[in-house]
């Protein structure tokens, strides 16, 4: 079993940067598709960014290309979500997932384990 643990959401003003960590417990971390996705109040989940286990292919939603960027650090089993540039629009509550089969793809079916989630909140 994997766990999941996100931090570094909060309060920050549009224009303003966060970066979200998710630590991962697990001896396999580095083989492991991880991937962001949010889910704002009313609406459905939707994918962010994704960086395979193997090759380290990465993946970005068309809304945060140019302002996100997502990396892993496998030695300290953890992968990050740098956002800048935030919008009111990316205020939502944002998940790390991991994808034992490490494809990490947009789809959040794909995925095998997830974190409590952190919320995001852009004023304007």
């Amino acid at each position: 079993q994997v766990q999941l643990v996100e931090s570094g959401g909060g309060l920050v003003q549009a224009g303003g940067s966060l970066r979200l960590s998710c630590a991962a417990s697990g001896r396999t971390f580095s083989t492991y598709g991880m991937g962001w996705f949010r889910q704002a109040l009313g609406k459905e989940r939707e994918f962010v960014a994704a960086i395979r286990g193997r090759g380290g292919t990465i993946y970005y939603a068309d809304s945060v290309k140019g302002r996100f960027t997502i990396s892993k650090d496998n030695t300290k089993n953890t992968v990050y979500l740098e956002m800048s540039n935030l919008k009111p629009e990316d205020t939502a509550v944002y998940y790390c997932a991991a994808d034992r089969g490490g494809w990490a793809t947009v789809s959040d079916a794909a995925y095998d384990y997830w974190g409590q989630g952190t919320q995001v909140t852009v004023s304007s």
